[in-house]
Parts: C-alpha cells; structure tokens; sequence
C-alpha cells in the first residue's frame, strides 16, 4: 500500500474531520474527556503505568491519545520509560495536526512539541524525555502483523466501524490479541457486537461499560495475567 496523507477539512467549532471516512477525529463534545474516559480510564492507565510499559494504537490521528497517556504519565511523574506504539494508514499534515490540538489547554507545552517534531512518515520521535513513540505508517492489516512488539494496553481507535470496517476485522483483532502480554487490556469506544465478538475470539475477556456523552456504552477487554 502506497502511503497517502490525510484528507482533513474542517467542522463545527474548528472540528478536524475526515474527508475519506466521513467522520470526526474526536468528540464534539469534549474530545479530550472522550479520550481519558475511554482510552485512559477503560485500560485503569493511572493505577498500571510503571517503567517499561507499552501503549499500542490503532490510529494516530491527530495524536490526542498519545498526548493524554503522556500528561498522565508526567502528572504520576512515573519513573522510567513510557512506550507508545501507534498503527496510522494516513497521517495527517503537521500544519493540520498543530490545529487539530490547539484547543486543548489542559495538555500545555506538549501540544506544540509533539507538533514540532512530527514527521508524516513516522518513525520513532522522543518528544520528551523518558517517552519513545513509534508511528508505524501504513495499512495495520499489513503492518501490525509483522510487528515484533507486545503492547500491555491497546487504544484501539479507528474511525467508525461502519465507516472503516477495515480496521476493526476479526484477523486485525486476532492480530491485536497476539500482540497483548499477559494481562493487558484493550478499550474502544465503539461497542459494535462485530468488534465484541472479533476481540472475544482474540482472547479478551470483554465488557460493555458505560460511554462517554452521549455514546450509552463502549468497550473493554482484559487478558489472563
């Protein structure tokens, strides 16, 4: 697959949207509440980080859950190292990414360093220390496979599955339970049967759990320790 950039314009209230999926990249509500109820909150981030451990992601997007696990992890002021691998088929701009998460306040400083240092192409960034992140580019149905890594917390953050129903397939989500070490948990705010099913197959244990807003219930899953 050729690597291609996103195609963003722009909705209500400077709302980053995605012109290939039809579908914003976070809430209107309160994007940044969406993302620690359901990505920090649903992997119980604030009672596990510790040296060492490993959030993987499928979607960057404009890089808002990565900059809300690193907020937790310098508010915990956590010893160590923080890794944070994420799976982006079209990465945005810079210009874009910048704009994308100039609203957010409560994140400070860490919205303009990571913008500063982002590279569509991916790779490996240390936008701060004691935080690697990867951004592997490219089709995850590709490229997670061949991943050699184990994630203890997966954000699993594609657009609508009724909109990017590749990206929450039963091999994409066997692929992500392959990847788990012993213990981990995966959250999405999606709670599609289809996905529940694909990450039960996988080997989580899942549960629907209340949503954020107006979204009734989302998803959570465990491994056996």
């Amino acid at each position: 697959m050729q690597n291609q950039s996103a195609e963003v314009s722009w909705g209500a209230n400077d709302t980053p949207v995605s012109a290939r999926f039809d579908d914003p990249y976070y809430s209107l509500e309160d994007g940044l509440a969406e993302t620690r109820h359901v990505f920090l909150d649903g992997n119980r981030l604030a009672e596990r980080l510790r040296d060492g451990f490993h959030i993987a992601e499928l979607g960057f997007g404009t890089g808002l859950n990565f900059l809300s696990a690193l907020h937790l992890w310098q508010e915990m002021d956590a010893p160590g190292t923080l890794h944070f691998t994420s799976f982006e088929a079209y990465p945005m701009a810079p210009d874009d990414l910048a704009r994308s998460l100039a609203r957010f306040d409560a994140l400070g400083e860490l919205r303009t360093t990571l913008a500063a240092s982002w590279d569509p192409a991916g790779g490996v960034f240390a936008p701060v220390p004691g935080v690697r992140l990867e951004v592997i580019v490219g089709d995850a149905r590709e490229t997670l496979p061949r991943w050699s890594g184990r994630a203890d917390a997966w954000f699993l953050d594609g657009f609508s599955p009724a909109k990017n129903p590749e990206l929450w397939s039963a091999p994409l989500m066997e692929a992500v339970g392959a990847r788990t070490g012993s213990g981990g948990t995966c959250a999405t705010y999606t709670a599609a049967g289809f996905v529940r099913r694909a990450l039960a197959d996988a080997g989580f244990a899942v549960q629907r759990v209340p949503g954020f807003g107006r979204k009734r219930h989302m998803t959570v899953g465990s491994m056996p320790a």
